[in-house]
């Protein structure tokens, strides 16, 4: 018997010492002495700026929704990487007539909370986006639901007040994700105790230097390989980059286009490329002088030269902006031809605007080095005008809050359509009821635009929507609210040993399939 205790004794400190030798192989993802590598289970992404809120119902940024979409809250349906609808929680729907959706919900699903995810939950849901206690900027893309009428457990009926052609797409939106009705009820602000049923919940958040989410373990579907994502928020682009090229990050995103180079060069870096839905636009305050003047906003249209500014600050990454929106975009008007670089025309509508001898203004931007370099190039460029710019460089939440009250003159800034139809960029960009964080923060009112993005809305013949929509492009080109300078495409940097990774078009991080060998 003593031989026997002696014996497991000297196994046991045989295989601590192994393991104490190996450098804590499990952490790391490596194993020594040439065996086969193990997948690392804690990806860490490297990214610009922090969450503003973790309430889809809230949130209205990019780099909240890829903390949050897909992963912390579910919808209905999704879009995949062709921007066709596919089911999510909803396993099969149908139109029973022109105002009528009906969807079957999936069985057996749990909020992070332990409660049952039911129809009670979408009808819930549905009801706070709406309510105008919540004040949700995303509530437009719902407003036409007049009733959600649970029929039982796992069967729901959406019922519009008109036909609504995007209705699938906007529920695909991450404002449609579902939260937990106890969490509603619970007092507790959703946006930092956020509760849905996505396949990883919050495990931490530290304002302003990461957030960590965890596996949820009574996730319905298919589990990822990776048990913790950790956003680190790192302002600095070139650190960003460094930190995936030492093995510190896995993921760096946004990277500078000045940084392609050194990435695909790398021996341990990789270059992702992925299409995008985006825009980027340069916009006007129209609620401020000298703003409210198209012939001011036409004149600085015409004397930015966008196409030196897509070769000199993107290094030709994306592609010349010529409408309100993206050739991916279904509704785009592929007729128009933007406004070409001529400073004597510039000149000629600024003295018929009588502001011959310029005037002094203001621009604002984030903390993004291509926009801070556009800022720079539009400053040169307008001097040519007697326009002198200051710019003024915004942290990303005071920059969101500020131009949503209106505090700007001028702004850069970047808009991702989340449906990859018309209706979201025509609503939230141009309609006269999305002025400030709804997403019109140029604060743009027509009402013949306002009138056609009402009647695209609630058309149901694609070519007559087609239709509707090139001609408020057409009109808003002329009125010039923004430049639309570029067709954004995104760039990230990945290790090598990162497989799986892409973004989809409408600008979320796809992180299900990732594995890091």
């Amino acid at each position: 018997m003593k031989k026997n205790s002696l014996l497991v004794i000297i196994i046991g400190l045989v295989l601590v010492l192994s393991a104490c030798m190996s450098g804590n192989a499990g952490d790391t993802g490596k194993s020594e002495g040439g065996g086969k590598s193990s997948e690392t289970k804690d990806l860490i992404v490297a990214t610009l700026s922090d969450a503003t809120k973790l309430d889809p119902h809230l949130g209205t940024d990019i780099p909240s929704a890829n903390i949050y979409h897909g992963r912390i809250y579910e919808g209905l349906v999704y879009q995949d990487k062709n921007m066709e609808i596919q089911p999510l929680l909803a396993t099969s729907w149908e139109k029973l007539d022109d105002l009528t959706w009906e969807f079957t919900l999936r069985e057996n699903v749990k909020f992070h909370d332990g409660t049952d995810f039911t129809a009670e939950a979408v009808k819930r849901t549905i009801e706070r986006v709406l309510d105008e206690k919540t004040a949700s900027a995303r509530a437009n893309l719902f407003e036409m639901i007049t009733e959600v009428k649970v029929i039982n457990d796992h069967k729901v009926q959406l019922i519009t007040e008109y036909p609504y052609a995007p209705l699938l797409a906007n529920l695909s939106h991450y404002a449609s994700g579902i939260i937990s009705p106890t969490a509603i009820d619970s007092g507790k602000e959703i946006a930092q105790n956020p509760v849905g049923t996505g396949p990883y919940k919050l495990a931490n958040w530290k304002i302003g230097q990461e957030i960590k989410l965890e596996q949820f373990d009574k996730y319905w579907g298919k589990q990822s390989g990776l048990k913790t994502i950790t956003f680190k928020v790192i302002p600095e682009d070139s650190t960003r980059v460094a930190m995936v090229e030492t093995g510190e990050a896995h993921i760096a995103d946004p990277v500078p286009v000045t940084e392609v180079d050194r990435i695909t060069n790398s021996d341990s870096m990789k270059l992702v490329r992925s299409d995008s839905l985006g825009n980027d636009y340069i916009g006007f305050n129209l609620n401020k002088e000298p703003f409210n003047n198209v012939k001011v906003r036409q004149a600085i249209s015409y004397a930015i030269d966008t196409e030196s500014i897509i070769s000199g600050v993107y290094n030709n990454v994306g592609t010349l902006a010529t409408s309100t929106m993206g050739p991916a975009i279904w509704g785009f008007n592929d007729k128009l031809k933007g406004y070409s670089y001529d400073l004597e025309k510039a000149k000629a509508l600024m003295a018929e605007a009588g502001y011959k001898d310029g005037f002094k203004t203001t621009i604002w931007t984030n903390d993004n080095k291509a926009r801070m370099d556009v800022a720079e190039v539009v400053q040169s460029q307008l001097k040519g005008l007697g326009i002198d710019l200051e710019i003024k460089v915004v942290e990303w939440g005071a920059y969101l809050e500020g131009t949503g009250k209106g505090e700007h003159d001028m702004f850069i800034l970047g808009w991702s359509n989340m449906t990859g139809d018309a209706d979201y960029n025509q609503y939230f960009l141009f309609h006269s009821a999305a002025h400030g964080n709804t997403g019109n923060r140029a604060f743009y009112s027509n009402p013949k635009v306002d009138d056609l993005i009402n009647k695209g809305r609630q058309e149901t013949d694609p070519e007559k929507r087609l239709a509707i929509y090139a001609e408020a492009q057409e009109i808003e080109m002329n009125d010039a609210p923004m430049i639309f300078f570029r067709n954004s495409e995104y760039i990230s940097a990945i290790g090598k040993n990162v497989q799986g990774f892409w973004i989809h078009p409408s600008g979320v991080y796809m992180l299900d399939d990732v594995t890091v060998k």
